[in-house]
C-alpha cells in the first residue's frame, strides 16, 4: 500500500504567505499599530508580486506582458494625475511609496497584479476570447469598487470630488481592455491556484477595512 507523502511546493508556500501577510495587515490595521501596518503595503504589494511572477511560466511573452502592464498602466496614471484624464482628478497619497512624476512606482505593479491575476481568473469562466476579457475587466472593476472607499483613509489617493466618478471606472475599462485582450492572447501560463487566493485575499482585505471605517 502507498502512502501519501506531502510535499511542500512553492505554489504551498506561496499561498501560505500571502494568507499570513494579509491576515496579519487586516489584524494589525483593526487592532494594533494601524500606521505602521499601512506603511507596509508597499512590501506586501511587492511580496504579492513575487510570489505572483514565482508561480507564473516566464518566457518572452509574460516578461513582456509585465513590462507592458507597468508602462500601460504608469503612463495612464500619470495622465490622471497631470491633466485629470482617463480617471477624473486625484493625487496620490504618501503610502505607496516612491513617485514618479506624481504617481507612485508600486501602481505599475499593482496593474501587473490585477491583470494577471483577473485574467488567469477569467479563463475558468468561458473559452470565448471577447468573454474572458469582459469577465477580466469586470473583476478588476469590482475590486476597485471595494478599494476606492477605503484609499483615501489609507491615504492612496483622494479624488478632488471627494469620490471616485463614473469617469474613473469608464477609464479603467477603457485601460484594462486592450491589457486583458493581449494577456489571452499571449496565452500567459500561472501554475496552480494562486491567482484565487490573491484576488480573495485582495477582496477580503479591503472589505473588512471598509466595514471598519464604517463601523463607530
Amino acid at each position: 500500500m502507498k502512502k501519501n507523502t506531502f510535499f511542500l511546493t512553492k505554489q504551498h508556500l506561496s499561498i501560505a504567505l500571502i494568507w499570513l501577510f494579509h491576515v496579519s495587515g487586516i489584524l494589525g490595521i483593526i487592532y494594533g499599530n494601524a500606521t505602521w501596518f499601512v506603511k507596509a503595503t508597499p512590501i506586501n504589494l511587492l511580496l504579492s508580486f513575487f510570489l505572483l511572477m514565482l508561480n507564473t511560466d516566464l518566457n518572452l511573452k509574460s516578461l513582456f506582458m509585465v513590462v507592458l502592464c507597468f508602462l500601460v498602466g504608469m503612463i495612464a496614471e500619470i495622465l490622471g494625475v497631470k491633466y485629470g484624464l482617463l480617471f477624473g482628478s486625484y493625487s496620490y497619497g504618501s503610502t505607496l511609496g516612491f513617485k514618479f512624476i506624481g504617481v507612485p512606482i508600486m501602481m505599475g505593479i499593482i496593474w501587473c497584479i490585477l491583470i494577471f491575476i483577473t485574467g488567469f481568473i477569467a479563463q475558468f469562466f468561458t473559452k470565448k476570447l471577447l468573454f474572458k476579457i469582459l469577465i477580466g475587466v469586470g473583476l478588476m472593476l469590482f475590486l476597485d469598487l471595494v478599494i476606492e472607499p477605503v484609499a483615501p483613509v489609507m491615504d492612496f489617493w483622494t479624488f478632488e470630488s471627494g469620490v471616485a466618478g463614473l469617469n474613473n471606472y469608464m477609464g479603467w475599462t477603457f485601460v484594462a481592455f486592450p491589457l486583458q485582450l493581449i494577456y489571452h492572447k499571449m496565452k500567459i501560463k500561472i501554475k496552480g491556484p494562486f491567482p484565487f487566493h490573491l484576488f480573495l485575499l485582495q477582496f477580503l482585505f479591503f472589505t473588512l477595512l471598509l466595514i471598519k471605517s464604517y463601523t463607530p
